[in-house]
């Protein structure tokens, strides 16, 4: 069962969104110098993966995904604390981080494995 409080997920990516923000990531991904363990688990090597789509239909919160320079200010707050990549939890109350960068690292990729996660973070009481 789904934390009731949580309206939404959002996803922020470590990375600027943008077609100059998407080459610069590619181009230091290519280079070794450049990683996002959230693109890693959400897009393939050219668009974003089918099991992805079906994971965030089967989840029953909405999902957000959000680059460095399209955060509104609440979500750059958190993210200034936590982190980038991560998943934040949206609650009437605020935002609170539910999966951070190191987390998400540990996952390899795997978009059923970060479902698990998510349906388990979501399934705790937040007290």
């Amino acid at each position: 069962m789904v934390d009731p409080s949580v309206t939404r997920l959002v996803g922020v990516y470590d990375a600027d969104g943008g077609l100059l923000g998407e080459a610069a990531y590619v181009w230091g991904k290519v280079r070794g110098t450049r990683h996002c363990a959230l693109c890693d688990i959400t897009h393939g090597r050219v668009r974003r993966k089918p099991e992805w789509d079906r994971m965030v239909a089967d989840l029953g919160v909405p999902v957000d995904l959000l680059h460095l320079d399209e955060m509104p200010p609440d979500v750059r707050e958190v993210v200034a604390a936590c982190g980038a990549p991560a998943v934040l939890a949206r609650t009437d109350d605020g935002l609170r981080p539910l999966v951070v960068g190191a987390e998400l690292d540990a996952l390899g990729g795997s978009v059923a494995r970060l479902g698990d996660m998510l349906r388990a973070r979501l399934a705790e009481d937040p007290a």
